[in-house]
This record gives C-alpha cells, structure tokens and sequence, in this order.
C-alpha cells in the first residue's frame, strides 16, 4: 500500500505533466470554518482552470458550460464580465463568477458565508433547506459599486450585498422584508427599485440604503399579466424578472410555461419605467429559457439563458442577438444554435467547460478551494485541515438517520459529458456504527463508503434511487485505508453513476449495481460529488480524507441531448 508521503509525491508529478504551468487560483474557506462574508483570497494549488488545457478552437459550443449553473445574472464592467448564479441550501452561496469572453468562467468568491442560522440551515431537529436558501439573484454595477440581490423563505427576506472591488473585495449585506420573489434590482434617475413577482409583476422603489420598501415611493403593477403573450393555458407563470434599459428603453425578460409546451423566454419593453409595457415570445427553442441580456465591447449581443438538462442540473447557453425594430432577437431562425463564432483578441474562443469551477485538492493548503460548498452551513467545530495536516478531517459531532440530515457534508458540482472523483480516506478512529465516503448527492443519491460494524469494516455501495436507501454491495475490509471512486456519465441523458473501491490505487473494483440518477425539484440541484462522515451509533469518531482527484474534464464536440 502506497505511504502518505509517496501518494503526496504521485500527486504533485501528475499535476506537473497534466496541468499547464499558468493556472487560475481561487482560495476562500479557511481550515477551521469560513471567514467573514464575501472575503476573498488567492494561493498555489492544484486546479483544473487553465486555458492552455483547450484542445484547439474551432468555435464556442452550446453549452458554454455543462454543469448546474442556472439563474445566471451577467453585467459586463469594461472588458470583463461578472455573473452570479443559484446555489441555493449551500455554504457559502450566492457566487461570483468571472469571465474574459462569456464562455469560460472562473469562481473569484461568494456574497456570502451564511444566509441565515436556523435549524432549516443547520439541519437541526429533522429540517432541511433543501431546494431553499437563496435563489435566483441579481447582479449589478452602479457609480462605482457591485451590488449582488437575492431573496430567500429560508430567511424571510430579501437580500441585498454590496462591494467596491468585486475581485477582492468583502461583501456587506444588508436585509429587509419582505421576500422579493425572483427580483431583479434595477438603478434608474438617481433611485433603486426592484422588479418582482410571478404573473403578475411589480415595481418597487427602495430605501437608498437597502433598508426595505420605500414608503412614500413606487409601489404598483407594471404587468398584470406577463405570460398572456405564450398563450392562455400556462403551467409556469411568468418569473425570472431580469430588467435592462437599452437605449432610452426599458426592456424585461421573464420565464414562462405553456402548458404541452416549453420553457419560454418573453420580453416586455416600455418606452417609461412605469409602463405601459408591450410583450411578445422571445424564443421557444429546447426549453432555454430565463436570463438576460448582454453586450460585447464591440457591440455586439448575447443573451445567458439556462436549459434543463437531466441529472446534471440547469446549464448555461450563450444565444447571439440581434436587433429587429428595437427588438432584441433571441437565436438564428429561432433557434439556439450549437456553435457560435466567438472571437476575443481575434483568436476564436473555445469553451473549457467547468474547469474554473472545481478543483482537484490534495488538502494540504490551510484553505479550502472555492469550488468547495458545504452541504447547509458546517457545524465550524468538527471539520479541520490543521488537525492532521495534509488530510481533510471530519468528526462526528452527533448521532444522524443518514446522509441528507448529516453536516459537514463537503460538495463540489458533477459535469457533463462525465465526471470522476476519487479519494483515498483513513478509517482508523471511525467508531462501531460509523458510516464514511464519497457520493453522488441529490434526493436519489448513491455513494460507497465504509460502515464499522462492532469489530468490523464493510465497504458498501448504497443506493436512494428509488426513495428508500438500500445496501446493494458489501465487502469486508482488512486494514485502515481504502480507496474509493465515482463515475457520473450524463451523455445522451444517460445519467448514470458507477462506484468501485481499491485497497491500493492502482486495481480497482466495481461496487454494487449502476445508480440512475434522477432529478428532484425538492433539490432543485444537479448531481454534487461529497466527501462525508456521520455516526449512527455513538458521536466522536473521525475520519481523514487524504485527497479528492478529479479527472480534468473532457472537451465535448455535442451538447446534451434535450429531456424526454
């Protein structure tokens, strides 16, 4: 069995021939628990990012990025692009992301730390946020300032952070009732607002300092009814609010459903902020639907919308734009085309995918990377990367009925077309009752791990996917050290995961029995990687989790297939 010292050595010569030397690093969880919200640093590490990793570019591919990224918001400051993005019950939430073409995009940090603490955050007494948290946000830039919003029933409120330096600066929160739903903050003649709602859709105006609704200001319908323009028979109404004024005209994007029909994309434009609004179907194409609107440098116009896409969650599509009439036309014949003609610098942009969103971490920095998220916020006591350098250590502080109560649950997203992870985990102070490893994290989730029954260790293979978690493989394990891994395939929705286990790295084995993965709306999240540790028996064993590799991810030539 390879030393710690030797698979630490393996590690680091297999970056150095796979990874290229320039490589984009983000840092933001400290080892004992996070820092103050929004705060943001950078240190040397292993990642995936890296634009020396494109095979050559023939062009940009739908989706620029196959991975759960939905309800983006894009603002574009000079030549640089900013978007945020959902992730709702996680920790830390609400994140920022970077990009130089608005095809490959980069982590730089989170609004913030901790939404709320509550037994729903906490997973406390049986409650969960799952599906909850914060959802969809808004971001902009006005008089020198970031400003990133959301809105959350976990909390009860509305959300509203703030930053001078989007990169490296801390983000300041400021909160207020009631909850906005899926608003969009919008700056105009010297006053703030908000555009809110389902169907029927409002316009508020703020207090200047964030504080809540401004008494004496704009408060009234501006869209009685927004999905009217799809049709009379709707199974979505009209949401996603994302306003924009474009020269001297105000326009505003909404998601809705007709019912047998798809997602669909419908744009209102006025000639006044209150109104009258005007609507029409801005596209209909494979259920993309919900985003706004963006423009290049150059002039020209894209839209970011999402499309649902199976197991993997909601991905990102970068539609070309043009102007019709003063309409904004969303497509080429109405459709979103599978390539797009994307230049910066006058080289052609090619997609690297997720790569600046996950990471491969040896856990020997005294951070966490960024693209790391904590399944609810962490109990900060019982995790460490200082108590057994080089390891990341979690202890188990209670007794729980299984994985999705469980905290300290550590998560980084899946993607398309496959994804593999392996991590090698040090057994010996797990606990009789002790269940330890690596899943594949949704409602129907799956994993393989170790279970220690009275003087014994099992590897096991557990699966959810028909609601009730059952053991399908069961292996005694001799020794304190075990390898485990997990396959995610989501071409042609296949979605589909394999586990296997290894006592030495190198021979591996197939645990149990393939797990079809499943998406749920009381997760409304695609499939997420987690390294975990709970007790069923007693609380106080640990165990130390020496390393999580991700297989770099694969360029793709086809997107996803559409839902059946």
């Amino acid at each position: 069995m390879k030393s710690k010292k030797r698979v630490k050595a393996c590690a680091r010569r297999r970056s150095l021939l796979c990874v290229p030397a320039v490589i984009a690093l983000s840092y933001g969880l400290l080892a004992c628990g996070a820092e103050r919200a929004g705060h943001q640093t950078s240190a040397h590490s292993e990642t995936l990012n890296s634009a020396a990793s494109v095979p050559e570019p023939v062009a940009t591919r739908n989706p620029i990025i196959w991975a759960d990224v939905p309800d983006m918001s894009v603002i574009r400051v000079d030549d640089s692009y900013y978007m945020s993005s959902t992730t709702m019950h996680m920790n830390p939430g609400l994140p920022i992301m970077k990009s130089r073409d608005l095809v490959n995009w980069t982590l730089l940090g989170y609004a913030y730390d901790t939404l709320v603490d509550n037994a729903q955050m906490n997973l406390e007494g049986g409650k969960n946020a799952y599906g909850k948290g914060s959802w969809a946000s808004s971001l902009r830039y006005h008089d020198g300032q970031f400003y990133v919003s959301t809105f959350s029933a976990t909390s009860g409120k509305t959300h509203v952070y703030t930053t001078d330096d989007i990169e490296q600066g801390d983000w300041h929160e400021t909160a207020f009732e009631p909850v906005l739903h899926d608003h969009s903050l919008f700056f105009d003649d010297g006053r703030v607002f908000m555009v809110y709602g389902s169907n029927e859709i409002r316009l508020v105006e703020l207090e200047s300092d964030f504080s809540g609704i401004k008494t004496d200001g704009i408060n009234q319908v501006i869209i009685a009814d927004a999905s009217k323009v799809a049709g009379d028979d709707i199974l979505l109404p009209a949401e996603g609010s994302q306003l924009h004024k474009i020269d001297g005209r105000y326009y505003l994007m909404n998601i809705t459903w007709p019912r047998n029909g798809m997602r669909t994309v419908v744009i209102h434009r006025a000639d006044q902020l209150t109104g009258p609004y005007e609507g029409r179907v801005a596209l209909q194409h494979q259920g993309i639907a919900q985003g706004g609107l963006i423009d290049t440098p150059e002039g020209d116009w894209y839209a970011m919308l999402f499309g649902d896409r199976g197991a993997v969650g909601r991905i990102p599509y970068l539609v070309p734009v043009t102007w019709d009439n003063g309409w904004p036309v969303l497509g080429r014949d109405g459709m979103v085309p599978a390539t797009i003609d994307l230049t910066l610098g006058g080289k052609p942009v090619g997609n690297t995918n997720v790569a600046g969103m996950v990471a491969s971490d040896e856990f020997d920095q005294s951070r966490l990377p960024l693209a790391w998220q904590w399944n609810h916020n962490p109990d900060r006591d019982h995790w460490s990367l200082s108590d057994r350098p080089g390891y990341l250590r979690l202890t188990n502080s209670r007794v729980d009925t299984g994985l999705l109560q469980t905290r300290n649950t550590l998560t980084q997203r899946t993607f398309g077309p496959e994804s593999t992870a392996e991590v090698r985990l040090d057994l010996s102070a797990m606990r009789v009752g002790d269940v330890a490893g690596l899943a594949l994290l949704q409602k129907h989730y799956g994993y393989v791990g170790v279970v220690r029954e009275a003087g014994e260790r099992f590897i096991v293979m557990v699966s959810a996917e028909e609601g009730t978690p059952r053991e399908l493989g069961r292996v005694r394990l001799q020794g304190d050290v075990v390898y485990l891994k997990a396959h995610a395939g989501f071409r042609e929705l296949k979605d589909t995961a394999h586990f296997s286990y290894s006592l030495d790295g190198e021979e591996w084995r197939p645990m149990g029995a393939p797990l079809r993965m499943t998406y749920t709306l009381p997760h409304f999240m695609g499939y997420r990687f987690g390294l975990f540790s709970f007790a069923t028996g007693e609380p106080g064993g640990h165990v130390d989790f020496d390393y999580f590799r991700l297989k770099k991810p694969v360029s793709f030539t086809r997107g996803p297939a559409l839902p059946r």
